[in-house]
């Protein structure tokens, strides 16, 4: 399994694609802040659209756009010029639920129509989601025109299929694509940007991602970090300068999060004891593994498992 897999199958994300607007210009569609750990996306089907967020500037959005918000900051989309300034003049909203519970917004304008997909991805571990953590507070991909990104527009047509004819099953085909959604955004945001630091950062730098797939693929080892700049063919001191450097933090700590976030996701399965768990992720004892949990989590391995994973990092 590739690194890119393995990360996204460490840090899974719950999804869902609730609203489907159509608008003719004027119109403002305004959100409010996020609990932290929900990241609302928008995809573009047609028309144009203005991005806005306090304190930045405006973002075009395009036919072919995919918009992510990981902070899950208050942010409002508009199109038309009577609505830049926070004035009124725009067309009212209509807003129904479909037969599957899909909700539709409509409005009488006149103006150039936007057809828009909102949704949201919902990460475990709220706003400490060290996927979340390494991310832009916008990140956005632009396919139009992008014969490379061939997959990514499949997709958003067979979303706006599915919202469209609503037949049974679209629901829980709908969550599927949401899901496949937010791992080929990934994938195509790694190809045409460099993250600047962070987890996606390490997964971009060529020359450190043997050390990061072995620490992925193998979490119980007890790597040296001997072992990783070898593994890198860099000498030790070269080895921590340039991780420290892509990373933002240490191999070590890389290696926990990796650890816990395994540990985790083992632990919402219910398909293994604590104390296997503890030993398939590098540690010597339950006891071991319970203390190094807590700090993690702030609750020790049985109370997590029992909450359904409710509770996020403290270390």
């Amino acid at each position: 399994m590739d690194a890119l897999s393995r990360t996204l199958a460490l840090y899974p994300a719950r999804s869902a694609l609730d609203v489907r607007c159509q608008l003719g210009a004027p119109w403002v569609l305004r959100h409010e802040a996020e609990a932290p750990g929900v990241a609302p996306y928008h995809l573009i089907v047609s028309g144009t659209a203005w991005l806005e967020r306090s304190g930045a500037d405006s973002i075009e959005l395009r036919a072919g756009d995919i918009v992510l918000l990981p902070r899950g900051c208050a942010h409002r989309l508009r199109a038309g010029e009577a609505e830049a300034d926070g004035a009124g003049g725009t067309t009212p909203l209509r807003i129904n639920v479909g037969a599957r519970g899909l909700q539709w917004k409509r409005n009488d304008g006149d103006g150039a129509v936007a057809d828009i997909l909102c949704g949201k991805f919902e990460f475990e571990h709220g706003a400490a989601n060290p996927v979340l953590m390494a991310l832009p507070e916008v990140l956005l991909v632009r396919t139009a025109g992008r014969a490379d990104f061939t997959s990514l527009q499949a997709l958003m047509a067979m979303l706006r299929s599915e919202t469209e004819r609503q037949q049974p099953g679209a629901n829980v085909l709908m969550a599927h694509l949401s899901s496949a959604l937010f791992a080929l955004l990934m994938r195509v945001w790694l190809e045409q940007s460099t993250p600047a630091s962070g987890l996606f950062a390490l997964l971009g730098e060529r020359r450190l991602l043997p050390a990061v797939q072995a620490m992925l693929a193998a979490p119980e080892q007890a790597w040296a970090l001997n072992d990783l700049a070898r593994l890198c063919h860099m000498s030790r001191a070269s080895f921590v300068r340039l991780f420290n450097h892509v990373a933002g933090t240490t191999p070590a700590t890389v290696l926990l999060h990796t650890r816990m976030a395994q540990a985790a996701v083992w632990l919402a399965r219910h398909e293994r004891s604590v104390r296997d768990i503890g030993e398939a992720v590098g540690y010597q004892s339950e006891a071991a593994f319970n203390r190094a949990f807590k700090r993690y989590f702030g609750v020790g391995p049985g109370l997590y498992r029992s909450s359904g994973g409710a509770y996020g990092q403290s270390a």
